[in-house]
């Protein structure tokens, strides 16, 4: 709030909430109310943000937008208004950075790169982890089984599973644990099969 000479006191209404500002009171204003809350947006952005080494850029971008906007009309709710700016500008971001320019695509034509093709060695040892899985299936009781086969493979919640198997969810959750448990056992312990 700025104080005026003739009151000796802060004059609250010089511009209001949702008012447009000058440049200098867009400065008070932005010193005032946005720049104390860099430590919750940096907080935001460290949270959210994939690449951390662009965390000063987007604060700083973020600044840039907020100001703008207070240029134009000041928000009423300052922190939620810089959390929103930095929610939509990491939105921006990832949008434009899943955007693959259609020449890039040709260009990955006439070089003849493989895409996304395992090799041989990939190959033969997914099948020996699908055979070792098998095996280990086959070891666990026939209503185990069903239940990690519900669960893991085809990815039904535990309810589903015991309305399916017309038995408890509290078995159901019982079985699981112990299919994994084997399972784990079969493939990674001292007992591996071969």
């Amino acid at each position: 709030m700025i104080e005026t000479p003739e009151t000796g006191r802060e004059n609250s209404g010089l511009h209001g909430a949702g008012a447009a500002m000058t440049v200098s009171d867009t400065d008070i204003w932005f010193v005032r109310e946005v720049l104390p809350l860099e430590a919750t947006l940096m907080q935001f952005l460290r949270r959210n943000c994939r690449d951390k080494a662009d965390i000063p850029d987007l604060c700083q971008d973020v600044y840039v937008r907020v100001y703008e906007a207070a240029l134009e009309r000041r928000p009423e709710r300052p922190k939620a208004f810089v959390l929103a700016t930095a929610r939509n500008l990491l939105i921006n971001r990832m949008r434009r950075d899943q955007i693959v320019r259609i020449d890039a695509v040709a260009d990955l034509e006439t070089v003849n790169i493989a895409l996304d093709e395992p090799g041989p060695e990939r190959v033969v040892l997914a099948r020996d982890t699908l055979r070792r899985l098998q095996l280990a299936l086959d070891r666990l009781p026939a209503r185990c089984r069903e239940a990690v086969i519900l669960k893991k493979i085809e990815g039904l919640p535990a309810r589903e599973i015991a309305m399916r198997m017309g038995i408890a969810e509290n078995t159901v959750n019982r079985h699981l644990t112990e299919g994994m448990l084997v399972l784990a056992d079969c493939l990674y312990g001292e007992e591996a099969m071969p």
